[in-house]
């Protein structure tokens, strides 16, 4: 029996050329990876989780109809069905997603914190401590040069909170992998919580990562939130 494919149709050719470079980022860091779509109101949000940062990355585009949807499917399936130059795709056969998939940021509560820094002073803060990273990693002896050892040092850097926040480096550096970190240097960027919460958020996309006893929930899919 052939099972319908059901289209996606976006607001735009910007809207899905958007997604595509989020999805190829994804894939990147992970050729299996999966993600989970949700879609309503006219928009729809894609979370994937990039290896080693232990973050959930986001990204929303706006579609022309006012479908919903929950489900997850192949990152890499859903890229090849977006076609260049055009706001059309198709939505891939569901898969049974990882355990992250059912643990998403909750739906409503988000208080924006304050002590941030300006996208520039981030951006600067990600590319000192990749320095940091390689510059201890080369002075290790030739017998410590191991991958144990280099993560002890990556977990010490990336760990570090940013400036007076909560929010760790690694989410900023994840935000900087993934494109939400641009080198403009006006835009809005800031951080969120709610309960155990954090989310840092750009006109891109955004990260959001749980501390110890968070609770599980589902994130509002809204146009603009990133």
């Amino acid at each position: 029996m052939t099972v319908p494919v059901r289209s996606l149709e976006f607001a735009d050719t910007r809207e899905a050329a958007d997604l595509a470079a989020f999805l190829g980022r994804l894939l990147h860091y992970d050729r299996a990876a999966a993600v989970r779509m949700q879609a309503g109101g006219g928009a729809l949000a894609v979370f994937g989780r990039p290896p080693s940062f232990e973050v959930l990355a986001i990204r929303t585009a706006r579609l022309a109809a006012s479908d919903e949807f929950d489900l997850t499917v192949s990152a890499g399936e859903l890229l090849e069905s977006l076609g260049e130059s055009t706001h059309a795709g198709a939505i891939p056969a569901p898969v049974t997603g990882p355990p992250w998939t059912g643990v998403l940021p909750p739906r409503g509560g988000w208080r924006e914190q304050p002590g941030l820094p300006g996208p520039v002073s981030l951006r600067t803060a990600v590319t000192a401590a990749v320095a940091e990273f390689r510059s201890r990693d080369e002075a290790l002896p030739e017998d410590r040069r191991t991958r144990a050892e280099r993560d002890l040092i990556g977990r010490e850097i990336w760990s570090r909170t940013v400036a007076a926040t909560r929010l760790p480096l690694r989410a900023v550096h994840a935000a900087q992998s993934l494109g939400f970190l641009r080198p403009a240097p006006d835009f809005p960027v800031a951080l969120l919580a709610a309960g155990s919460w954090l989310r840092l958020r750009t006109p891109f996309g955004s990260i959001a990562l749980r501390g110890p006893g968070g609770g599980l929930g589902t994130l509002a899919v809204t146009v603009g939130a990133g």
